[in-house]
């Protein structure tokens, strides 16, 4: 019964298909070079940043149509804090009614740079620690990454102002069995929200499979997550990467719904018009050089919001579909009529 009127609600909220979370990935350079990174980002780039002047101009149609205050914009890349305008950036985005957050791998977020970004009106902040200190680093293959992160996560834990934060791990092989140990770690740091993520064979992780969790080790984690919910000292939950049948109420907070193309899209940084950063960029919709994104945003996305191609491969014949609608479309390729990989078939 909860299933089916979950699957109800997910028909109306993509009829709907009201924007209430957009992506700015303003920049492709980062200081890391991480074994996992789906968009493949390095310290120099074939894109030059985009000029913030060319976002906002892209956006400004959405003031007269929602609400003030009513879109959340998380800025992206690469590596955010790269740009040195990203505060100024954050200030006039505010002022303009859109309230602003970042996603970060807290390499170069100090005390300074986060009293400016507060400043500029900061609303939310998710930072990346995979293990523990020599796994941490080893992921992110640059020594003392660990303590700039761990550093930034108590600059964000410990603001007195209001600010929406999260700690996420993607889980792998090499940091599965430490779990236990980061938790312990995140908690004695005051760590409220952790969120878990796989890795799947996008990005820089399509050329290392051992990247990529077995089927018991996906099993470990999402028991990992269902014991940690239940012990209730750290606000644990998985992602929105794919359906876990039995597992949905017990590493979630509600039952899996990928919202790419229906309340969340993107604007990447060579103007493409998308939803989740992550996807295959062949499924961008329009660009802003040349449309106008608030009409791509209500006329088109048709195969975010209708997802019945995806009823073919492996997904043909699955009998939890319904529920799953193929998985998240970060999963699917647009010259592949089959999944990249079932989340749920790991389970059975």
């Amino acid at each position: 019964m909860l299933q089916a009127f979950h699957n109800y609600f997910r028909k109306k909220e993509t009829q709907l298909h009201e924007l209430n979370y957009l992506f700015w990935e303003c920049t492709q350079r980062c200081n890391l070079n991480c074994q996992h990174c789906g968009s493949d980002c390095t310290a120099s780039s074939w894109y030059k940043d985009m000029p913030f002047e060319d976002f906002l101009k892209a956006i400004q149609p959405l003031e007269t149509k929602f609400k003030r205050n009513s879109i959340l914009i998380v800025i992206t890349g690469g590596e955010p804090l790269v740009r040195k305008d990203l505060a100024d950036c954050g200030r006039q985005l505010r002022q303009h009614g859109f309230p602003w957050g970042i996603v970060s791998n807290g390499w170069t977020y100090n005390e300074a740079r986060h009293k400016e970004l507060m400043n500029a009106g900061l609303c939310s902040v998710t930072f990346s620690l995979d293990g523990l200190k020599d796994t941490h680093d080893a992921f992110r293959k640059r020594q003392g990454s660990f303590e700039h992160t761990l550093n930034a996560i108590d600059l964000v834990v410990n603001e007195k102002r209001k600010l929406a934060y999260d700690v996420v791990t993607c889980v792998s092989p090499m940091n599965l069995n430490e779990l236990e140990d980061l938790k312990a770690l995140l908690i004695e740091h005051h760590v409220k929200a952790w969120r878990f993520f796989t890795i799947e064979p996008i990005g820089r992780a399509a050329n290392d499979p051992n990247l990529q969790l077995s089927n018991s080790q996906f099993k470990q984690l999402m028991d990992f997550i269902a014991a940690t919910r239940k012990e209730g000292k750290i606000d644990a939950k998985f992602s929105c990467e794919a359906y876990v049948g039995p597992y949905e109420r017990k590493v979630r907070d509600w039952l899996y719904f990928c919202r790419a193309g229906i309340t969340i899209g993107s604007i990447l940084v060579d103007g493409s018009i998308s939803a989740c950063p992550n996807i295959d960029r062949r499924f961008a919709q329009g660009n802003i050089y040349q449309d106008d994104f608030l009409d791509v945003w209500e006329n088109r996305f048709q195969p975010f919001r209708d997802r019945q191609w995806m009823k073919t491969g492996q997904c043909a014949n699955c009998k939890v579909y319904k529920n799953c609608l193929g998985g998240a479309m970060h999963l699917h390729r647009k010259d592949s009529e089959d999944i990249l990989l079932c989340h749920y078939k790991k389970l059975f």
